[in-house]
């Protein structure tokens, strides 16, 4: 197990190792090339002077040859030799930062022509060669290093040459010597670095062995020998964790990440017998505070947030101790974690409330860890039933305060919010964590969820006036300048107390009445309408309503949906719905802010659901079967009204997509209106019977066909290819309906259903006769304004619908209310049928030729030949006497009618040619 961790650590490090040294290797590749392009250019040093050259001469071994290198790429063709001038380098520069190579390029002088000698060399990227011999000679070597001395130890032990003091002993000289050595080349100059080299910065990969090896020895120390308590290795492995990192400032980011890992593994490798939660997270206070005063002076964000996670990692494994857990020790650690994140590394942060930066990825960590465990603290049994609900509700006001001292610190402000609001739905029947389904109870771990108490009930209102103080409040203070944050404060300034004031209502209020909710929703109305036209005066331009003022008037818009659900029945509450679309419209009269009209379209929407749930409007049982002046006429027609006058105010302030989307509204709701109430009115008063009918299916296909007649009329005035195939989508879904449910499945001839008992306004004019006028008309209006194919589909849809529907009437006339098949066929009804087609034949020619129509034509030829095989087939053989003769005589005088007709149209047409 030993030996695993020291790989596992191993490789950790040499990644770490790797990634941070590719930087160093673009720049080097980065200065060749401009000296690449200097050479190529024609431009040469100038000759070095005597003193420049003894200066050059004194330089360290490892400089001089980079010079050299440099002075051999660089040599112009020209006869004499000419020296490259190097400048005076850095005795020292961090590990870190951007260190210049070896030359510099001077002012350069102007070369004598002269014939070339040699073609110049252009530097290439580092070969095999120089990778093998320089980066990883020093990589591998630094890992050999370190495991060599624990190895060394094991060997020792095996062998027993040493005891085990002594092995102790010469592997942390080793390791503090390899520590030394470190520190003694970057003091002598040796990290300048070079062609190939930049990325083997040997300094800091003998320090990070040296570490490597000091926490070894303090571990076999404690764990495998027991020479040291567990007090005194704890205190070591943390001090050379935290110089460790402490060392990064001179060595790099990567020593740091080694040293952070180190610390943060200590407390798993030293057992205590008591374990102490002070001494555990005051150790990890020092540690992160030590971590962040180093990562904020060098801006090293990858380091920040990774000892930000190994911070948050062990205060989510001590709760997990619960209730053994000890409740002063969390909180201490999470307002650490708050002040390091808002004093230390967010401290003094000069792009703080710019706009170019939305906001600080390293707060992500933090904004998580002590959000999860303010979750904790709130629905964990272990910690509610002690009352540690309110120290949670503490925390995420903390969380929320930071945010706003520190914005780029935005992500605490998500993660609270985002808390906030799981709490509050975990307290909602049935909602919860977890279920136990043997119990048919609701927890977590099979425990009972937090008990929803008066706490509950305060915390909860107390959360949601700081979350609409501060994100209003902040939402202004940001509307001008930084959209992003602005729009965040104000959606959450939202969002967390609607959710709040949700989950209290079902929780404790009433949910059929309850007019204290209520009144706590109309107050919030006041609150977001207000708020979102204060944020509006601070934004730049004044009044634009950007996505904060959308939000807060949105949030206005959901509460005053809530008020209504708690302060109304179900009939008024969809009644004021329809009538509160009307609210916005009118307020565009005064302000232009974008969302207004489309809360108007959430009006729809809603009101839309509420039918849908309930098409009754008040519920079966209390709908009365008045026809006309029963629930249904206002609940559907009030809504369109209302609709309707929207549609016109924004057609006269905005006119824009939410104009477009309330005319629309307002003919379906008034061709649901008037469906319902048909519907009503032939059912006796009963809207739901069960299994679909032809007249419920009637209504549903003029709905269909009102759609897409509305949806024509709206491309029309706006174009929209969504308008357009929509358009004709809902044509050719009630062409389907007609065709599937009305000549086949429903038919009354086929299901012998009652076509009712009055003359001319029975079940046969809903479904035959109204269905061909819209059919017919819908094709003439989209004669010129849909593709071909379509006005002809619902011109031949049309003329077969009232074809049936006289078909059908006949049959009526001579079988009464019912129509069934098997009921048989007379003589006089046979005959009927002949001469109606025939009738209906010349009747769909004339308007064929008067509507200039070739598909009416072609229906009407279709027509009368049908006519001819039913007197030639049927008539001949069924009928007897004066009947069969007059179906005879009856063809044949129209037919010799429309050749006559025929021929003079013939005649015209030629004189009006010739």
């Amino acid at each position: 197990m030993f030996e695993s961790l020291i790989g596992l650590v191993a490789i950790i490090a040499l990644v770490v190792i790797i990634s941070r040294q590719q930087s160093r290797i673009g720049l080097i590749e980065r200065e060749l090339g401009a000296l690449r392009s200097l050479v190529l250019s024609g431009a040469v040093p100038p000759v070095a002077t005597p003193s420049e050259q003894s200066a050059i001469d004194s330089r360290p071994a490892d400089a001089a040859a980079a010079i050299a290198s440099a002075a051999e790429i660089a040599s112009p063709a020209v006869s004499e030799p000419i020296t490259a001038q190097a400048p005076a380098m850095e005795a020292e520069a961090p590990f870190g930062e951007a260190v210049p190579g070896p030359w510099t390029a001077g002012e350069p002088k102007a070369a004598e022509p002269a014939e070339p000698a040699a073609a110049a060399k252009a530097p290439g990227k580092p070969d095999i060669e120089t990778a093998l011999g320089t980066r990883w000679a020093v990589w591998v070597g630094g890992i050999a290093l370190a495991l060599g001395g624990l190895f060394l130890i094991r060997y020792t032990i095996e062998a027993g040459i040493f005891g085990p003091g002594v092995r102790l002993a010469m592997a942390a000289v080793l390791g503090l010597v390899l520590v030394a050595g470190g520190e003694f080349i970057r003091r002598t100059g040796f990290q300048v670095p070079v062609q190939g080299a930049a990325g083997a910065y040997i300094p800091a990969i003998l320090t990070a062995a040296g570490a490597f090896i000091l926490f070894g020895t303090v571990y076999a120390a404690h764990g495998i020998y027991g020479f040291i308590g567990p007090a005194l290795a704890f205190t070591l492995l943390g001090a050379i964790g935290v110089a460790t990192i402490a060392a990064a400032l001179v060595h790099g980011q990567a020593l740091a990440g080694i040293g952070l890992i180190g610390a943060m593994v200590t407390p798993m490798l030293v057992a205590s017998q008591a374990p102490n939660p002070w001494a555990l997270f005051g150790y990890l206070s020092i540690v992160l505070v030590a971590t962040g005063v180093i990562a904020r002076m060098r801006d090293w964000k990858l380091l920040m947030a990774a000892a930000f996670v190994g911070t948050g990692i062990w205060t989510i494994l001590y709760m997990t101790d619960a209730p053994g857990a000890n409740l002063s020790a969390i909180l201490f650690m999470d307002a650490v974690t708050l002040a390091v994140l808002a004093l230390v590394w967010l401290g003094r942060r000069d792009d703080e409330t710019g706009p170019t930066k939305a906001f600080d990825w390293p707060s992500i960590a933090p904004g998580l860890f002590v959000a999860f465990s303010a979750l904790g603290l709130s629905v964990d049994p272990a910690f509610a039933v002690a009352g540690d609900a309110l120290p949670g509700a503490v925390i995420l006001a903390a969380m929320v305060a930071v945010a706003l001292y520190r914005p780029l610190a935005l992500p605490l402000l998500y993660a609270a919010g985002l808390v906030t609001v799981l709490i509050y739905l975990g307290i909602i029947p049935p909602t919860s964590v977890a279920s136990d389904f043997s119990s048919d109870a609701l927890g977590v771990d099979g425990q009972p969820v937090v008990v929803s108490d008066a706490l509950t009930l305060r915390i909860g209102i107390a959360l949601g006036l700081i979350f609409i103080g501060a994100g209003f409040w902040a939402a202004r203070r940001f509307a001008a300048s930084a959209q992003i944050r602005a729009a965040s404060w104000g959606a959450w300034g939202v969002i967390v107390p609607l959710v709040i004031l949700l989950a209290l209502w079902f929780t404790f209020g009433n949910i059929d009445r309850d007019l204290v909710y209520a009144a706590a929703a109309t107050l919030l109305v006041v609150i977001f309408a207000a708020g979102g036209e204060w944020i509006a005066r601070s934004e730049e331009p004044p009044l634009k309503g950007g996505a904060a003022v959308s939000f807060a008037l949105g949030g206005a818009a959901i509460a005053g949906l809530l008020m209504l659900h708690m302060a109304f029945d179900s009939g008024w509450t969809t009644i004021l719905l329809g009538a509160a679309a009307i609210v916005p419209a009118l307020a565009t009269r005064w302000r232009s802010y974008p969302v207004l009209g489309w809360i108007s379209v959430g009006a729809v929407i809603a009101v839309l659901v509420r039918v849908a749930f309930d098409p009754t409007i008040v519920g079966a049982e209390f709908l009365s079967r008045t026809p006309v002046f029963n629930w249904l006429l206002p609940g559907y027609g009030i809504p369109a009204l209302a609709f309707g006058f929207a549609a016109w105010q924004l057609a006269r302030t905005t006119n824009g997509r939410p104009r477009l989307a309330m005319e629309a509204a307002a003919a379906l709701f008034a061709l649901l209106t008037l469906a319902m109430l048909v519907r009503h009115a032939m059912h006796g008063g009963v809207i739901d019977t069960g299994a679909m009918t032809l007249a419920e299916q009637a209504i549903y296909t003029l709905i269909a066909i009102g759609a897409g007649a509305i949806l024509v009329a709206i491309d029309m005035r706006s174009p929209s290819s969504v308008l357009r195939y929509g358009s004709m989508a809902a044509g050719v879904v009630s062409v389907a309906f007609i065709v599937i449910r009305h000549f086949v499945v429903l038919n009354p001839l086929f299901t012998d259903e009652s076509t009712g008992r009055i003359s001319v306004f029975n079940l046969l004019f809903l479904a035959y006769l109204l269905p061909a006028v819209a059919a017919g008309g819908l094709a003439l209006y989209a004669r010129d304004k849909r593709p071909k194919w379509y006005p002809q589909m619902l011109a031949v849809v049309a003329a077969v619908l009232a074809l049936a529907y006289a078909t059908l009437s006949v049959r009526r006339l001579f079988k009464g209310e019912f129509i069934g098949l098997w009921s048989g066929l007379g003589q006089l009804e046979t005959y009927t049928y002949s001469a109606l087609w025939l009738v209906l034949g010349v009747a769909l020619l004339t308007a064929g030729v008067w509507l200039k129509s070739q598909v009416l034509r072609i229906a009407s030829a279709a027509l009368i030949s049908i006519a001819v095989l039913k007197v030639f087939v049927f008539d001949m053989s069924e009928l007897e006497g004066v009947l069969r003769a007059l179906s005879f005589i009856g063809l044949g005088a129209v037919l010799i009618g429309i050749g006559l007709f025929y021929q003079r149209l013939l005649t015209r047409a030629a004189k009006e040619n010739g």
